[in-house]
């Protein structure tokens, strides 16, 4: 939607500029890091003093709360100064720079919204419930949609409609999770001394634990605010590119890397906390063979079909053709790096419900460096597709770098049956493969968007046909995917007997 109504150029390249900082600041202190270092000092607390709980909910809420809404006031005010440091290319044509700084400007309240949605899911999945946080995101989704449909003729430029969007989305995720919340009675409640709840040598952990992982659990976001001030240099347009492909490379990563992650972090806080290694290490080979059978084709297929996908999701509108073969090169350079992406979501809570976040750390350092050297290299040759490649290419050193770790470490040992199993999986997606790579060059996909029902049936039709290809390999060569849908509830030996 946002994409046929605004097309890729300056306005949309201001607003996805913009969108970046809370974007950032969101994954520093909401999902990314806060949650990782939160999760699993809530569940040991839960467990070895239940009744101070609701208390550590409280102050972690109120710490929070007081310190993102100073970040909030800061980050208003210094909005000129942000945008130069992140796009300082836009300086080139003041009036982009302009609604650049407006609407960071309006969409930096929405930090201390996602934080707040943040502590309310971590809660939530410590207590099981996944459906309600897992849900909340479509809201902004939502936002952004009816935002696009029903309000940019009310602004001017009517770009400034996606940043009321944000906003209204941010206030729809709070609202959604309170009832949840409510009924477990873990509402938290925000005081007005903030360093009175400093004090708490809880809270004071959960800080300590959150500023190393900070770093470790957002290399690619920073990587990405790196990329776009080197796309800010470039093409009009390029920033713009390499967001609407980033939205195709993060559904499946979303779907795979991030659920599977959502699940694990509690799961594994628990086994740690109960002292089970045999169940820590049976659950990280559940979550890696589950995103071998489904990342493995979903990266292929989306390399495969990066034009017909990048036609079907954004050829519409405002988006032109030229857009399109700029999207789908960025579409074809993430697929390079998805299952590296998809791994790094399940292998680094292998560590945090340990509790360590040194290790993560010094990989995510050393990841930032080579993607930005590979930045170097890249760039030049590819233009906007060289920043997306440099950052697929980095999600695989970190996938293996943390992989290593936790095998050098004794946390992670393999069961019986990868051999077989990986193989399965290879014939699988390259049966896949090759009717795919076929029949996604038999059509003109530009000259179909007279045809968008046409497009899209032959666009599905495409994926399905692989879908049932690859799952009808697998099953023809004895690999039954269903007994992998649920995580493992048995000790270390019982997995092992049973290595399909």
């Amino acid at each position: 939607m946002v994409a046929a109504t605004f097309g890729a150029g300056p306005y949309t390249d201001a607003f996805f500029v913009a969108f970046r900082l809370p974007n950032l600041l969101r994954r520093l202190f909401a999902e990314g890091a806060f949650t990782q270092a939160f999760v699993p000092i809530l569940a040991e607390t839960r467990r070895t003093d239940p009744a101070r709980t609701k208390a550590i909910v409280d102050s972690v809420a109120t710490v929070l709360f007081w310190t993102l809404l100073l970040v909030s006031i800061a980050g208003i005010v210094g909005a000129p100064l942000l945008v130069t440091l992140i796009a300082s290319g836009l300086r080139d044509d003041p009036e982009t720079f302009r609604i650049t700084v407006t609407l960071t400007r309006w969409m930096f309240p929405y930090i201390l919204l996602i934080s707040l949605v943040a502590l309310s899911a971590g809660v939530l999945n410590l207590w099981r419930n996944f459906a309600v946080p897992a849900f909340a995101p479509v809201l902004l989704n939502v936002s952004f949609i009816l935002a696009a449909l029903f309000l940019s003729d009310h602004f001017e430029p009517p770009i400034y409609a996606l940043a009321a969007g944000v906003v209204i989305g941010g206030v729809a995720q709070l609202a959604w999770q309170v009832p949840a919340l409510l009924k477990i009675g873990m509402l938290p409640r925000i005081g007005l001394m903030p360093l009175r709840a400093l004090g708490d040598p809880v809270v004071r952990r959960i800080l300590k634990n959150m500023a190393p992982a900070i770093l470790a659990v957002s290399v690619a976001q920073i990587s990405l605010i790196i990329n776009t001030q080197i796309a800010s240099h470039l093409a009009p347009g390029s920033v713009s590119w390499i967001s609407f492909g980033d939205r195709l490379m993060e559904f499946p990563t979303a779907l795979l890397g991030i659920a599977l992650g959502t699940v694990l972090l509690p799961s594994l806080s628990q086994a740690h906390a109960d002292g089970n290694p045999g169940q820590y290490s049976a659950l990280l080979d559940w979550g890696l063979r589950l995103a071998v059978l489904l990342a493995a084709p979903a990266m292929l297929g989306l390399a495969l079909l990066a034009e017909p996908l990048t036609a079907l999701m954004f050829h519409y509108g405002a988006f032109g053709a030229h857009d399109l073969a700029m999207t789908a090169r960025t579409v074809t350079a993430y697929s390079v790096g998805l299952f590296g992406l998809v791994a790094v979501k399940i292998l680094a809570p292998g560590f945090f419900a340990k509790q360590d976040v040194r290790t993560p750390v010094k990989i995510a350092i050393s990841v930032l460096v080579m993607t930005q050297l590979l930045n170097l290299l890249l760039v030049p040759w590819l233009a906007h597709a060289g920043l997306a490649l440099a950052i697929s290419l980095g999600a695989w050193l970190n996938s293996g770098w943390l992989l290593l770790g936790l095998r050098r470490r004794g946390l992670f040992t393999p069961s019986r049956g990868w051999a077989g199993f990986g193989a399965r999986v290879a014939a699988g997606v390259l049966a896949m493969a090759a009717p795919l790579w076929y029949f996604s060059h038999r059509f003109d996909w530009p000259a179909l968007h007279a045809q968008p029902l046409e497009r899209a049936a032959l666009v599905l039709g495409l994926v399905a046909g692989g879908g049932i290809v690859y799952f009808a390999t697998l099953l023809a060569l004895g690999l039954r995917p269903r007994t992998l849908l649920r995580p493992p509830t048995a000790t270390r030996a019982t997995i092992d007997r049973n290595p399909s």
